[in-house]
């Protein structure tokens, strides 16, 4: 009996639950290669490269709506099927009809874990990749429809395009890192890619380069100018961040920044007491100290995302098993077979409750000021409800 009751329930939350992740994949995968095709400019032949890396992406979203959707779906039917009700007249125990949704449920959140590790590592920077392949496409692009392109690094100005030639552009460098703000203009350039060096290259023609406001200097004749791919994309320093590595490059680089903190403090040690014992007092005073202390700050900070991004990619994927242990309970509460009013009974808390109390620890326990496992506090929120309404369940 209760292998029948078993091989019936997973059949009916196979099915719902792939159904329903196709039309959401879709969906969402729409809605982000949308997204980069509006942030970048990009034409059909770069987005279709883009389908694999994006899947994952659109993936990691889907599940675990999925997961809570097929399951309130599934137990709504069988509460207003009155099924648990003839189980229960059977002796059997409501929950051996939630075990093995709860057993699936933990299986698909270790997969969500593995997909979200792809998607944020392998799918990020495949984005990039194709990204930086097209560049050149998505430069002259913008170029010829708007006259201009922009990132958070550089904008670039032109009269007109004539072929691949710019005629009179004008290209600013915002001041960043305690760099002065940079203008080159020229009578005319050309812009090409190297994907080897992983750099863009700007060919000017009489050339005249403007530092801040005091300095100017002018190129007569042809000029080239090699320009890190991340100023154009306005992605600077991502393909290193740690939200991008995969996580087994992330417990080599946990103690590789633990030497780099430990180097930078017996640096510290040794210009203090190098300062102490010569009399060089001034070097001890705080405009000295400060660049030191950013330094270790900026460290700290790195070995502290490092720290939370383990943690954060497994309570992600885990949430598939805490919306599974609210909407079972919750469908079988609402006897009426009202989907929807299942569903959005789940995700609304969800949506208000989890989410923010997630994002809110994953920033704390980057800056310091809780621990990284901290990030768990949002699943055993809902574990905990979870745990509550199936004892509900049992005792109704």
């Amino acid at each position: 009996m209760m292998r029948i009751l078993t091989r019936y329930l997973l059949a009916e939350l196979f099915v719902t639950f792939l159904l329903t992740l196709v039309v959401m994949t879709v969906f969402l995968f729409l809605v982000l290669i949308g997204k980069v095709a509006v942030d970048n400019g990009v034409g059909i032949i770069p987005l279709l490269r883009m389908i694999p890396y994006m899947l994952p992406q659109a993936l990691q979203f889907a599940v675990p709506g999925s997961m809570l959707l097929a399951t309130t779906s599934v137990y709504g039917r069988i509460a207003e099927a009155n099924e648990l009700v003839a189980v229960k007249s059977l002796g059997i125990s409501p929950m051996m009809m939630v075990w093995p949704t709860l057993i699936v449920a933990t299986v698909v959140s270790f997969g969500a874990v593995v997909l979200n590790d792809v998607a944020v590592s392998w799918g990020h920077n495949g984005v990039k990749r194709v990204v930086f392949e097209s560049l050149e496409e998505i430069v002259y692009g913008r170029l010829r429809m708007t006259r201009s392109y922009s990132s958070q690094q550089l904008k670039m100005n032109v009269k007109r395009v004539v072929g691949k030639k710019l005629i009179k552009p004008t290209i600013s460098f915002y001041a960043s890192n305690g760099k002065p703000s940079t203008t080159i203009t020229a009578d005319e350039a050309e812009f090409y890619t190297d994907l080897t060096l992983n750099t863009a290259t700007l060919s000017l023609y009489n050339a005249e380069v403007e530092i801040g406001s005091n300095a100017s200097v002018f190129h007569p004749g042809h000029f080239e100018l090699p320009i890190a791919f991340d100023d154009f994309s306005g992605q600077k320093g991502r393909s290193y961040s740690p939200a991008n590595l995969p996580l087994k490059d992330i417990g080599p680089s946990v103690e590789k920044q633990e030497a780099e903190i430990d180097r930078i403090k017996q640096e510290m040690t040794a210009r203090a007491s190098f300062a102490l014992c010569t009399g060089r007092m001034f070097e001890l005073s705080e405009t000295s100290w400060q660049p030191y202390r950013a330094q270790l700050l900026g460290a700290q900070a790195r070995l502290n995302r490092l720290n939370v991004e383990p943690n954060r990619r497994w309570a992600n994927g885990f949430s598939c098993l805490c919306f599974v242990m609210i909407g079972a309970p919750m469908a079988i509460r609402r006897q009426h077979g009202e989907f929807w009013g299942s569903f959005f009974a789940c995700f609304l808390p969800i949506l208000i409750v989890y989410y923010p109390m997630l994002v809110g620890c994953v920033d704390a326990a980057k800056e310091g000021a809780v621990p990284p496992w901290g990030i768990w506090l949002g699943n055993l929120t809902l574990a905990s409800w979870g745990v509550w309404l199936l004892r509900r369940v049992v005792r109704f």
